[in-house]
């Protein structure tokens, strides 16, 4: 059966991705920097990133749920896949056992259930001061933790892009864990944890926002480039007279005759509505603002830049993360991680 063509493209640059993690890596010191693939690798298609860096010499990743490391398995070194939220049942346990990943342990009730699936390598979470994931310092002296086979003892960083005493605060804590307890390595710092500096890198560091061409801080603005573009067919061409009204709600009226364009692109593919009379498609050098409200499968955009474009052509959303959030009110979290199942990965 012939397959119909995807009116949505999302390309994703591997080799920038790559030379994202370099730069990362490089800047992390005599710590190795590892790579969160969560959430689908922030949206972008967790097999393609894993492998990319994984051929680039990456050779820890960070998952949030365990049913995210089974599609991995094959990709990499299961022992290199690390599981954030740990084991919630043991038929979990099992999983992470049998598979051969390290489940991060967040409590003493993971903990047991570790130690009754028989154990093996795993990770640990200090929680330092962002009170969700982790155990308590307190926590740290109970038997079961004694027990525990630690690879990584983590901990993570609440507001590692501010300048606050808190990161200070939450290094020491972190580093009076590793006093307590066993492990081989440390690891402490996310993408803007790294800029911190030596006493944040540990052996280990965890970026993620910063390799999908995120930056999360000033420091990276001239390190990190963008990975991912959203691309759009136009649907349709048409000219609108003065007065006319585009979209729901008549937001957007005509001051003149143009030439608009109808894109297969809408809030459903998490283009949301916060674009709507903001954001822009760009073809070329050229830039084609959004008009009236994003629809939930289409939006429309002015074509008076690129009057040469046609039905069936291309344009590329203005996505480059730390603008875009400027614009849309986005985090550059949400830019990623909303991009619909529309878009091929």
């Amino acid at each position: 059966m012939t397959m119909p063509d995807a009116p949505l493209r999302l390309t994703l640059d591997t080799a920038v991705l790559t030379d994202n993690w370099r730069a990362l890596d490089r800047l992390s010191g005599a710590a190795r920097a590892g790579a969160a693939v969560k959430a689908d690798a922030y949206g972008l298609g967790a097999a393609r990133v894993v492998t990319a860096l994984a051929g680039a010499g990456c050779s820890d990743f960070f998952v949030a749920h365990m049913a995210e490391a089974e599609p991995l398995l094959a990709l990499t070194d299961p022992g290199s896949i690390a599981v954030l939220h740990g084991p919630r049942t043991m038929r979990d346990a099992a999983f992470a056992r049998d598979a051969g990943i390290r489940p991060v342990i967040n409590s003493l009730y993971q903990a047991a259930l570790w130690r009754d699936a028989g154990g093996g390598p795993c990770d640990l979470m200090v929680d330092s001061g962002i009170n969700r994931l982790g155990l308590s310092l307190s926590e740290l002296s109970d038997p079961l933790i004694a027990g525990l086979q630690i690879d990584a003892l983590l901990s993570h960083l609440a507001s590692a892009e501010e300048d606050t005493p808190m990161n200070r605060q939450q290094c020491e804590r972190w580093n009076q864990a590793r006093r307590l307890v066993a492990h081989r390595r440390g690891s402490l710092a996310n993408s803007a944890g790294i800029m911190l500096g030596p006493d944040f890198h540990g052996d280990l560091t965890r970026p993620g926002i910063a390799l999908y061409g995120g930056v999360p801080c000033g420091a990276l603005g001239d390190v990190i480039r963008q990975v991912a573009r959203p691309e759009a067919a136009i649907m349709q061409v048409r000219q609108v007279e003065a007065g006319a009204a585009i979209g729901y709600n008549s937001t957007f009226v005509a001051p003149q005759t143009m030439k608009v364009g109808v894109i297969s692109l809408g809030y459903a593919d998490g283009y949301l509505r916060s674009w709507s009379g903001k954001g822009a498609m760009l073809s070329g050098d050229a830039r084609l603002p959004v008009l009236g409200r994003v629809s939930m499968d289409m939006t429309v955009i002015d074509l008076t830049a690129a009057p040469h474009l046609a039905e069936g052509d291309w344009v590329t959303a203005d996505y480059a993360l730390p603008q875009a959030a400027a614009i849309s009110g986005l985090s550059q979290y949400e830019l990623l991680t909303t991009l619909g199942r529309r878009f091929p990965r």
